[in-house]
């Protein structure tokens, strides 16, 4: 009989779960909102594992390996809120007019647990033998060694180090707290108080071709750009002047402004319109060509994982570090998962008064294409998030695939049995890609996130198959957490196609950009009106910067220039742009001025930088939490207001400073700009403040 080399360590506890909980209900809501907002997702791994061991501090025999199973499961769920990439496009075409809880939890959970045990068998070949950098797992991983007091050793024993690990901890959590209480601050005061405007615009001509000068004071996008770094920074910016610089202008240049129509409204229109498909283009070619490029290290991988999977048939000894989830197990929940899907799917699609033959047809064929593509599509994103970090990888590609293809099967399948005869047929396909896709999603998400954890994992010696268990804790309670969410934030500020109310204030409505990209690109598959020329542009823009990055890869550029993030350059609105670009730009500036200081000083660069990578990082996350946060309670007051008879804007002082500053928004535009630079002055002041001088 086989033996298995356990551990009498505390991991997977009950007050790790219910903690994990806690933190999971947080960033689950504060991702849904950023991503409703400016169509990004932020990385919870490094601040859940921070405040995982301030929290845990608390409370006696705590160790490395229980917070990391925190952060494991706080991580999973904050991922998982990326499904809010396409679930609003079903409110957005009028089929939903709510988020039920219980299509929006079986859907996300069950999506999620897919995700989990589809990237399982990649554990050994993408984790233990890969060199794939991991940046978000081994940066959380340094986090969770610097921050404890224990470390496990050679022999598999917890062993006492390091006195100023307390110390570090209570930094890292101050650095959080400083970046969400700033960030708080001035969100409040942004859109609660609505004393400070969230951006400004210059608009001007040359001929009749139009061009904007942009910028946006979110702090949240700020430490967003911060994160992702220079090179997709440059991209974005590349993007921007893409859409901005070249698409628009042209475009407008053979146009007359409509009478009654502002540059700015116009504009936008053309940019929406038509210049938005330009970015799909890019973003679904870029996904394409980084699919084709796993295909075979993915086969290769899974291969080797199989083997090490069943190594305990011919072992005696099975090390506590290599123990995942037996395929007896992970063979019993996707065998689960699929009937749920099965039941999930017959409860959408029986809405739809179809006959029950073509009911049926309906619904395995979009639980199988989910299943199939779910299980391409997390080996791929495994392997993304271990090339370029889960933050940076390119989701929203996978998205815009996954909806043209099942839209165009859901086209054909249609047309064959008479579904697409009337408008409520061809509603009810639109709507059935937007779910199908969503499962796709779910999947490719936690897939996206999985490695990544289980990279921390590695580093710091936890037990996988542990750790597998609190990622599916983490997708049900996240899953869990999502509909409310949504159903507030809609009701609060709603979404662009999709409002709530008549007489909402449309410069509040959250932009919700994939979404609407996706829903635009099934509705016009199915009218046979798909901006295909602007498409075919930007796959010929995408193809082009592949073949650039290619070359610069092959002369061993450090510079390089990913076509996924030009692809989100063109699709996300300028004003979201900006602050993503100087946030790039601030953490070039600051790692510039730490190598000039290891220069100057003699010192190893790595070592002096690390701190400070640290801290720019705690401190970024904080402002996001911070921001989104605060997006989150204003959502609960203005739902208070409403159901009260109150106005959309409860707190708002503006009203009442008119006589003072006048109705133009230039002095709220003003002191936001001056607001947004003097942050970022004391964001880098402060960042900087963690050099290591001798």
């Amino acid at each position: 009989m086989n033996q298995i080399n356990t551990s009498p360590i505390r991991e997977l506890t009950l007050r790790g779960i219910i903690i994990g909980a806690l933190i999971t209900v947080v960033f689950t809501a504060s991702n849904v909102y950023l991503g409703l907002k400016v169509g990004l997702t932020f990385s919870s791994a490094i601040p859940a594992a921070v405040i995982s061991m301030a929290v845990l501090r608390l409370f006696s025999k705590s160790n490395i390996l229980e917070n990391n199973m925190v952060q494991t499961q706080a991580s999973a769920a904050g991922t998982l809120s990326s499904i809010i990439f396409i679930l609003p496009g079903l409110l957005m075409i009028g089929y939903w007019h709510s988020f039920p809880f219980w299509q929006t939890l079986l859907i996300c959970s069950a999506g999620g647990m897919l995700g989990v045990v589809f990237s399982i068998p990649l554990r050994h070949a993408m984790v233990v033998k890969s060199t794939l950098p991991y940046p978000e797992g081994v940066a959380a991983a340094e986090i969770l060694k610097a921050g404890s007091n224990d470390y496990i050793d050679e022999n598999d024993q917890l062993v006492s180090h390091r006195d100023h690990a307390a110390d570090d901890t209570d930094n890292g959590f101050r650095d959080i707290l400083f970046g969400g209480f700033i960030a708080a601050i001035v969100s409040f005061a942004t859109n609660g108080l609505r004393v400070l405007a969230d951006g400004a615009s210059y608009w001007f001509t040359q001929g009749r071709a139009i061009f904007q000068l942009p910028i946006g004071f979110s702090l949240a996008l700020l430490s967003a750009g911060y994160l992702i770094g220079i090179a997709a920074g440059v991209a974005i910016l590349i993007g921007s002047l893409i859409a901005w610089g070249v698409a628009i202008p042209i475009l407008s240049a053979s146009m007359d402004v409509p009478e009654g129509s502002s540059l700015a409204s116009f504009a936008m229109g053309l940019w929406k319109n038509e210049v938005r498909f330009i970015g799909a283009g890019t973003l679904a070619i870029a996904a394409i060509w980084t699919l084709l490029t796993l295909i075979k290290p993915i086969i290769e991988g899974m291969k080797t994982s199989l083997r090490a999977m069943s190594k305990g048939n011919n072992s005696d000894v099975i090390l506590r570090t290599e123990l995942d989830l037996s395929p007896k197990i992970v063979l019993l929940i996707s065998v689960v998962m699929f009937l749920v899907l099965i039941g999930t799917f017959y409860s959408f699609v029986s809405d739809s008064d179809l006959p029950q033959v073509t009911a049926w047809g309906l619904v395995l064929g979009s639980v199988i294409f989910a299943f199939v593509i779910g299980f391409l599509v997390a080996a791929a994103c495994g392997y993304m998030a271990g090339l370029v970090g889960s933050s940076a990888s390119p989701i929203s590609g996978i998205g815009i695939i996954a909806i043209t293809v099942v839209s165009l099967l859901l086209l054909a399948m249609g047309e064959l049995n008479g579904m697409l005869a009337s408008e409520k047929g061809t509603n009810f396909a639109i709507a059935l890609a937007i779910f199908t896709t969503s499962a796709v999603l779910a999947i490719a998400t936690i897939a996206n996130d999985n490695l990544q954890d289980l990279k921390t994992g590695y580093l710091v010696k936890a037990t996988p198959w542990r750790q597998q268990v609190a990622l599916l804790i983490g997708c049900v309670v996240g899953a869990a957490v999502i509909s409310p969410v949504l159903e507030l934030l809609y009701n609060a500020y709603g979404f662009t196609g999709a409002t709530p109310r008549p007489d909402m204030d449309l410069n509040q409505v959250l932009a919700a950009p994939q979404a609407t990209l996706m829903t635009t690109i099934a509705k016009g598959i199915f009218s046979h009106k798909l901006e295909w020329t602007m498409i075919n542009i930007g796959l010929g823009i995408g193809a082009a910067a592949i073949i650039i990055d290619i070359i610069l890869a092959k002369k061993g550029s450090k510079f390089r220039i990913p076509a996924l993030a030009i692809g989100m350059g063109i699709y996300l609105p300028p004003a979201i742009n900006a602050p993503l670009i100087i946030g790039s730009v601030l953490s070039w500036l600051v790692f510039s001025a730490v190598k000039k200081q290891a220069k100057a000083q003699n010192q190893d660069f790595r070592t002096m930088y690390k701190p400070v990578e640290r801290k720019g990082a705690l401190i970024a996350s904080g402002l996001i939490v911070g921001e989104s946060l605060v997006g989150v309670a204003l959502a609960v007051l203005i739902v208070i207001s409403i159901s009260n008879g109150g106005s959309d804007a409860p707190l708002a002082i503006t009203s009442w400073l008119e006589p003072i500053i006048g109705s133009s928004g230039v002095v709220e535009q003003l002191l936001g700009l001056v607001v947004f630079v003097a942050i970022c002055v004391i964001f880098v002041k402060r960042v900087l403040g963690a050099v290591k001088v001798r």
